[in-house]
């Protein structure tokens, strides 16, 4: 099989399992509807070409070998995902009223859907530890191949994200007539990203 073609592969196998970046994506939608997670998706893919980016200017390898920038990315990302999630449990109202529109500036949405990417410390060991092994020289341009296998991340990234983003806005067209749903959904969110922090920090200092 082409490389590209287990590249793809092995990048769906990484997206699709639950983290930071799509509890984000979930969230977003759930609270301020399909466009602002569309504005996440956004988000997560343009941190992906920064990660690509960085990763190609070793920025990925120093992070794997001074553990101490590891255990400050890790920490700074988890901190902020958590400190999102609070914010929303303390003032469940955010979601409390409900209604068919945005609340928030895509352009808000997209910003933080950005740092949350990019403070993903575990996309930056993917582009030293699994990225550089489907490179080719033998079979042409480097940086080409490189390019390529980017635009694989960032259509898997899109593909993926964006089918939370609209099944979450569906499920909160339908909480608009309740009230009650609105609050306990907007509960659980915030519970979910504290815990998908709470995951990150365990698995990267524990595990």
């Amino acid at each position: 099989m082409d490389p590209l073609w287990l590249f793809a592969l092995f990048v769906f196998g990484i997206i699709v399992i639950p983290g930071m970046d799509m509890a984000y994506v979930l969230a977003s939608s759930l609270v301020d509807g399909r466009r602002a997670g569309f504005s996440a998706v956004a988000g997560m893919v343009a941190g992906g070409v920064v990660h690509t980016l960085m990763g190609a200017l070793g920025v990925g390898l120093l992070l794997r070998v001074v553990p101490g920038a590891f255990g400050a990315v890790l920490t700074a990302g988890a901190l902020y995902v958590a400190w999102m999630g609070l914010g929303l449990w303390r003032h469940p109202a955010t979601m409390a009223r409900v209604e068919l529109q945005d609340s928030r500036p895509a352009a808000r949405t997209f910003t933080r859907a950005m740092a949350t990417c990019l403070l993903n410390p575990k996309a930056y060991l993917f582009m030293v530890a699994v990225f550089p092994q489907f490179i080719r020289p033998e079979q042409g341009n480097v940086a080409a191949q490189a390019a390529a296998m980017g635009a694989i991340i960032a259509l898997v990234q899109a593909l993926v994200y964006g089918a939370v983003a609209l099944g979450a806005a569906g499920v909160r067209e339908r909480l608009a007539r309740s009230e009650r749903g609105q609050a306990t959904m907007a509960r659980a969110v915030a519970a979910l990203l504290v815990a998908t922090a709470a995951w990150a920090l365990w698995t990267g200092w524990g595990g």
